[in-house]
Parts: C-alpha cells; sequence; structure tokens
C-alpha cells in the first residue's frame, strides 16, 4: 500500500496515509514500550481476586523479566568477551522468536476453534470440571462452564429437537470433600436440569481423562460419541479439542466467557501446556537455535 501511494504521488493522499500510519503506529509503540506495566499491572489484579499460585503469577514473571531483560543484556556485555556475550544475546534473541512465533501459531489455532458454532442436533454435551470452592461449592468459573451447556441444551430443545444429556466430569482433589462432577450435577439440577438428562463422572484428575471417562459413559448409554459437544472455558478450547481426538471423541468445544483480568494468565498457562505436550519438535528446534548461534558467532 504504501509503495502505491509514493506511486501516485499525491499530496492528498500522502498526508492522509501518513495520519493513518501516525493513529495506529503511536499507540501500538506506547504499547510495546511499556507493555511491562501492563503485564505487572494485569499480575496485580490477579493476585488480589486469585489465588497466589504459580500458574497465576506467570504474567507477574512476565513483566519482571521484560523489565530487567536491559539489565541482564548489560551485564552479560560487561562480564563476558565480545565473543561470548554475543553468542549468549544471539541464543536469546532466537529463541524468544521461536517462542513468540510458536505462541501467534497457538493463538490463530485458538481463534479458530472459538468461531466454531454447533448444530443444535447434539446427543450429549461434556461440560469439564474445574476446582471447588470450600471443597463442594461451584466456584464462579466452573458456573460459567455449567451455565453454558445448560444454554444451549435450552435452546436446542426451543429448536424442536431431543434433549441432549449432560456429563458433568470432574474427580475429587486432595482439598475437596466431594468430587467436582457431583457438585457440577447438583448445580445443574438446582437449576431445573431433569435428573435423567445429567450425569456425573467423578474418576478423572485432569482434561485427558474427562474426555476418557466421559466416552465411557456415552458407549455405555449406546450414545453416539461424535456426535455431541463438550464445554470449557473459552481459553481451554484449543487444548481441550485436542484431547477429545486423543480419546476417540471427533467433537468440538463451545467456550464460557472469563473474566478477563484472567484471560492473560490463562492463555499463558495454556500454551506452556501446549509446548510441553510437544517436547521432541521443541527439543529438536533447540538444538537448531544453538547451531545458529555458534554459526552466527564464529562468522
Amino acid at each position: 500500500m504504501a509503495i502505491t501511494v509514493i506511486t501516485i504521488n499525491n499530496d492528498v493522499l500522502t498526508r492522509i496515509s501518513l495520519i493513518c500510519f501516525i493513529v495506529i503506529m503511536f499507540p501500538l509503540t506506547i504499547i510495546y514500550t511499556l507493555q511491562w506495566i501492563l503485564w505487572l499491572w494485569n499480575a496485580w489484579i490477579v493476585w488480589r481476586k486469585e489465588s497466589h499460585s504459580l500458574a497465576n503469577m506467570l504474567t507477574l514473571i512476565i513483566g519482571l523479566a521484560i523489565l530487567i531483560s536491559p539489565i541482564i543484556v548489560n551485564i552479560i556485555n560487561n562480564t563476558f568477551n565480545n565473543k561470548i556475550s554475543d553468542f549468549i544475546i544471539s541464543l536469546i534473541q532466537l529463541s524468544t522468536f521461536y517462542v513468540v512465533f510458536c505462541f501467534a501459531g497457538f493463538i490463530s489455532s485458538a481463534v479458530m476453534c472459538l468461531l466454531y458454532r454447533p448444530k443444535k442436533n447434539k446427543d450429549y454435551i461434556i461440560v469439564l470440571g474445574s476446582g471447588l470452592i470450600n471443597g463442594n461449592q461451584v466456584s464462579p468459573l466452573l458456573a460459567a462452564r455449567i451455565n453454558k451447556g445448560i444454554n444451549f441444551m435450552q435452546q436446542q430443545i426451543q429448536s424442536g429437537q431431543k434433549a441432549p444429556v449432560l456429563i458433568c466430569s470432574g474427580g475429587q482433589g486432595k482439598d475437596e470433600t466431594i468430587s467436582e462432577g457431583t457438585a457440577m450435577r447438583e448445580y445443574a439440577l438446582n437449576k431445573g436440569v431433569p435428573e435423567n438428562l445429567v450425569m456425573a463422572e467423578t474418576k478423572s484428575k485432569n482434561t485427558l481423562q474427562n474426555m476418557q471417562f466421559s466416552k465411557k459413559i456415552i458407549e455405555s448409554k449406546n450414545i453416539n460419541p461424535n456426535n455431541g459437544i463438550f464445554v470449557s472455558n473459552n481459553y481451554h478450547i484449543y487444548r481441550a479439542s485436542g484431547y477429545a481426538r486423543i480419546s476417540g471423541l471427533n467433537i468440538n468445544g463451545i467456550g464460557a466467557k472469563t473474566s478477563y483480568f484472567f484471560i492473560p494468565n490463562a492463555i499463558i498457562r495454556e500454551y506452556i501446556a501446549i509446548l510441553l505436550g510437544h517436547k521432541k519438535i521443541h527439543l529438536i528446534m533447540g538444538i537448531l537455535i544453538l547451531i545458529v548461534s555458534i554459526w552466527k558467532t564464529v562468522h
């Protein structure tokens, strides 16, 4: 587009293009330069509203890393000779580029999953579990998942189709007095879901087991395993879709809304989980990055 504007050589068009460029690039430059503030601000909100676990401090770690990165680079330059410092910095830069490149692919795939709009003709709905409050109470995050499943069920019934079965999937954690599946089922019953249309899966400990054990229930009821959907929070749909395929369920998911302040941490956590699920390819790429860094230093 820029080449076209230059070729036309029209003053008005050139000025408009320059203004548009400034309007777009100025805020992006400010955000990029001060992004550490945004990361730390989000970390502060999460710290106040959520538990102080490592998983909930990811934005804090990223914000601090960005903030001290110039100091680290300066220390490397002052501590090592030129070749060693060039190698270390090159290794950091290439590794960062690779991580960001993979993250862009992850985000693109995750967004594509969220665009899925299922037909209202499903035989079942799997609602994936999450931690309980006080050991036996459905959390707001988990309630959002169950409500999403119930809403889909109601919409399908209103469209003239038969009611799907709601499968509440989640085992009992160490700090929980009942299984997540049981608490979820009670929540659904209190919301008016008929008892014969909601079942609890109570053995699973993770998302993969959610899918595997729910599939056993589906097959035991002679339900078509490929005519259903699952429900989780929007940030979790992409990874959960992979686990569904591994479990032999050719189904997709719909996402419940998540509190905006929690999304950055949740997305980063999902991304890390995806990376850890493909260790071999990342190990190979790490070796290639190391080789390239050595080659750049030598030459």
